[in-house]
């Protein structure tokens, strides 16, 4: 495989991570579909529970380029990879510090899970490098972020969190989901684990279920170790699905913001709606650090109506929006956090975060951005007496 660590971010995605064809030299990776190879006379002993089959081996490389990492793994979920490597690095007396305003998902783990393995942990109150130090205490080994924040887009200051960790000789780590590292690579500010909910943006078609996660080889090396016997690998078929998805990343999420930013700015200034949530307006009250550590905004976003308006009626009138469960494919999205990523938080965390009820989570797609404002605004609008339930608006 030909190296393109100095070359840009599309010819990473195009390039790197590709299985070579030897035998026929193919245009595109063969897939390697083999549960059981040689162990006799070989370099390597591939298993795919050992996440070193040719197909995990060399995507890994991708995405490990594209996070300036040393290495990479692939899991079966986004998940997987959080919850194997918080487990790798975590036993019985140890502690963790957790930005409170994380995916839902994450959190349920951690506060189903962590008291059975007697792990300590503590989420912040704030998303300043003050909120997170006074959580820290002699038996803290990890601080865990998530930036841009779901649902919400709150924007952490990456460098100084990682500086405050490398201060007291901790781990950070990171979920960089929602920007990828096409957007914002953390480990360039000093973080020293990022995961990936690789179902989202690097599969980008609704249709893989993936994680991934970034980091130097000693730590990559603590995760396997665990990770090959909890056996969160994902299949061969479907890394070979992801590698082929991986190829148009930078153009899709490149195009996808472009609509967001957009969009944003649009659904802004609609007298219909209260709040917009996006890093990439002016309002946002982090907007310049996300301007600082982030190549772009992203394409998510959440929005609240002004009262009166009933947000799930609003989905079920939208036509070429779909309302669906998760984000980051192709085609635009919309969901209720209170009744989906989130729904497992208790209504009081919900509301500890600023997660109402009616609030919409919107992943912004690759549609013509005029069509998309259209089936927001236009159709709905002429049908929002009758059909979203408007009062005195």
């Amino acid at each position: 495989m030909a190296s393109h660590k100095n070359s840009g971010q599309k010819t990473i995605c195009v390039h790197t991570g590709e299985t070579p064809d030897k035998q026929f030299r193919g245009a595109i990776s063969p897939i390697y579909m083999a549960s059981s190879y040689e162990f006799m006379e070989v370099d390597v002993k591939r298993y795919p529970r050992y996440f070193n089959t040719p197909n995990q081996e060399f995507l890994s490389k991708k995405i490990a380029q594209l996070e300036h990492s040393e290495g990479a793994m692939i899991f079966s979920s986004g998940m997987a990879a959080i919850s194997t490597t918080l487990l790798a690095f975590l036993g019985s007396g140890d502690h963790i510090v957790l930005q409170k305003d994380i995916y839902g998902g994450t959190r349920n783990l951690v506060e189903e899970q962590f008291d059975r393995y007697g792990i300590e942990y503590t989420f912040t109150s704030g998303l300043y490098v003050n909120d997170f130090e006074c959580c820290i205490q002699p038996n803290t080994k990890l601080i865990y972020i998530e930036t841009p924040s779901n649902p919400l887009l709150k924007i952490v200051d990456i460098a100084a969190i990682a500086n405050l960790a490398k201060s007291h000789n901790i781990l950070s780590v990171i979920d960089n989901t929602f920007a990828t590292p096409i957007i914002q690579r953390p480990i360039d500010f000093g973080i020293d684990i990022v995961l990936h909910s690789a179902t989202k943006y690097f599969g980008g078609h609704s249709d893989i279920s993936a994680g991934a996660l970034a980091a130097k080889q000693e730590h990559i090396d603590t995760v396997w170790n665990l990770g090959k016997n909890l056996g969160g690998n994902l299949s061969d078929f479907m890394v070979w699905m992801l590698e082929r998805s991986m190829k148009t990343l930078s153009v899709r999420v490149k195009a996808q913001q472009k609509n967001a930013k957009k969009l944003a700015k649009k659904l802004q200034k609609n007298k219909y709606v209260d709040t917009v949530y996006y890093p990439g307006l002016k309002s946002h009250p982090n907007y310049e650090l996300a301007k600082k550590q982030m190549n772009g905004f992203g394409a998510m976003l959440s929005f609240k109506f002004i009262d009166g308006i009933d947000s799930e009626q609003f989905l079920k009138a939208l036509k070429l929006i779909k309302p669906s469960m998760s984000l980051a494919g192709i085609e635009s999205t919309m969901l209720l956090p209170s009744r989906t990523s989130h729904a497992l938080l208790s209504p009081e965390e919900r509301a500890d975060q600023g997660i109402c009820d009616g609030l919409i989570r919107f992943s912004v797609g690759m549609e013509n951005s005029d069509d998309l404002l259209i089936d927001i605004t236009m159709h709905c609008t002429r049908r929002f007496n009758k059909v979203c339930r408007f009062r005195n608006v």
